[in-house]
């Protein structure tokens, strides 16, 4: 499960970064929305049976990686971030549309706080890894 910080990062960021894998093994990353219903992480957008990503998990490639990422400050730089791999299913729901529902199995949350890095006296462990 997802800590109660990790649900809140995610719930405070619009965007997250998936990557797929098409038949000849090209990967392939686009910036997309997404929700996360407490179990799954949901991607949908404009016409998502149409993307490319859609059509690698339909080809049968359903593993996927998401970030989730943002920068608190450059000035100190104060990076954060939430990685999850997973497996998707290409959903088609009526009156919802096509959607892909990511199931977790691994993931990795760092410095969700926003604490500056790399400074004297910062004090940012390490990623906080999480089998699902």
């Amino acid at each position: 499960m997802f800590t109660d910080e990790e649900i809140a990062y995610m719930k405070s960021q619009p965007l997250a970064r998936i990557a797929t894998v098409d038949a000849e093994g090209q990967p392939d990353v686009v910036p997309v929305g997404f929700e996360f219903d407490g179990t799954h992480i949901i991607v949908g957008g404009y016409a998502p049976e149409k993307t490319r990503r859609h059509y690698n998990v339909l080809a049968g490639n359903p593993k996927v990686a998401l970030v989730v990422d943002d920068l608190v400050s450059v000035q100190p730089w104060a990076p954060r971030f939430l990685r999850v791999y997973g497996t998707a299913e290409a959903v088609q729901q009526p009156g919802e549309g096509a959607y892909l529902r990511i199931t977790p199995e691994i993931s990795w949350s760092w410095n969700l706080s926003g604490q500056p890095f790399g400074h004297a006296g910062s004090d940012v462990a390490g990623p906080r890894r999480t089998v699902h």
